[in-house]
């Protein structure tokens, strides 16, 4: 790092900013700074806008860009930042970028990179709207009030609730697809958050990162095409779900409606890692397995075996897949909204890019 001379600045920045729902995605969205800070704030609890009590911490962090912080003025968090700063005047937003692994090669990536409120990139997603399923509620729009990059380089989906009691939200489909290739591993990841709502306000919420077989579009009715969910929660519960979906409905090799699946403690609501690695190097398709990670670890695995008919486990592993990105609300699964049910940011689901590897 240069050995500049410290460059101090203060800002008052609002914590209900559609933008700054948490300290740590504001600091990695709005620091106008390239070198590491170290951020000194007073994070403040307050009652119908009235400061109560505010509370003196601290965090060092790599920024990422953009000035837009500078000019958002409010009375709930002061904010002072000590730098070595190369430059202030940093105009445009740049994607934190999916992270490099030893051993792997990045083959496609998402950084949803773009301006605050703009829509994702059309030549990556099919913005999907009019779907019906599972008996859920929402009804999904191209509305930036439901999707929108946050202008810090993810993506938000953002459940709504009108004052009819109707509630809106997105789902988006990747253009992009793969095939794992046999005799090597492939990764699929993405680095997400939820709102921050507590968990007694989020009945009826369920975010999800997860693929589905190409087939699917070409007139495979479902389960049939084969599904894999790499992250699924609901009704705020800190507890992720990996599941397969295949075969038959109902029953099947993957016990439809169920799937096979495990589960995994979540730390918090806050920025974690998801991810699903294809190995198809064994010698026999029963031997192939698909394993599910969680910051780097493993809490769940199938094979071949697993499922014991290899036609069904080619649908999950060596036929073309695609990346979904979607918040539902209610749902067999969930259950309805209730009267608790918050909807906006707090309840939103935020990422940060989506990746995929080839084993090199």
């Amino acid at each position: 790092m240069l050995n500049l001379s410290p460059v101090e600045l203060t800002g008052v920045v609002d914590l209900h900013h559609k933008h700054l729902r948490s300290l740590y995605s504001w600091s990695r969205a709005y620091t106008p700074f390239s070198s590491p800070v170290w951020v000194f704030y007073y994070k403040c609890t307050y009652s119908y806008n009235v400061v109560s009590t505010c509370r003196q911490s601290t965090f060092t962090y790599l920024p990422i860009l953009s000035k837009t912080v500078l000019t958002a003025i409010s009375t709930n968090m002061f904010v002072k930042l000590l730098t070595s700063a190369l430059a202030l005047a940093v105009t445009s937003v740049s994607a934190e970028g999916a992270p490099g692994y030893s051993g792997w090669r990045n083959v496609w990536t998402e950084t949803f990179d773009g301006a605050a409120g703009s829509t994702v990139n059309g030549n990556n997603w099919n913005i999907i709207t009019g779907l019906k399923v599972n008996n859920e509620v929402q009804t999904y729009t191209t509305s930036n009030q439901n999707l929108q990059l946050s202008g810090g380089a993810t993506v938000q989906i953002v459940p709504r609730k009108d004052s009819s009691g109707a509630w809106t939200s997105a789902r988006i489909e990747s253009k992009y697809t793969f095939t794992p290739p046999a005799g090597t591993r492939t990764m699929a990841e993405a680095k997400i958050r939820f709102g921050d709502n507590n968990i007694a306000n989020k009945q009826g919420i369920w975010p999800a990162f997860w693929l589905l077989g190409n087939s699917v579009r070409n007139g495979v009715s479902w389960p049939g095409c084969g599904e894999i969910d790499i992250m699924e929660t609901v009704n705020g519960q800190l507890t992720g779900h990996g599941t397969i979906h295949c075969d038959v409905y109902p029953g099947g090799a993957c016990n439809e409606p169920n799937g096979i699946g495990g589960a995994v403690s979540i730390p918090d609501q806050s920025w974690h890692t998801w991810r699903v690695v294809w190995d198809r190097r064994a010698s026999t398709w029963t031997g192939e397995t698909l394993t599910w990670f969680l910051d780097g670890n493993q809490y769940f695995q199938v094979s071949g075996s697993t499922v014991n008919n290899q036609n069904v486990w080619n649908s999950l592993a060596a036929s073309p897949v695609y990346f979904i990105l979607n918040v539902a609300v209610g749902g067999d699964w969930p259950g309805p909204p209730n009267a608790n049910t918050l909807d906006g940011y707090g309840s939103m689901m935020e990422v940060a890019y989506v990746a995929q590897y080839l084993a090199s």
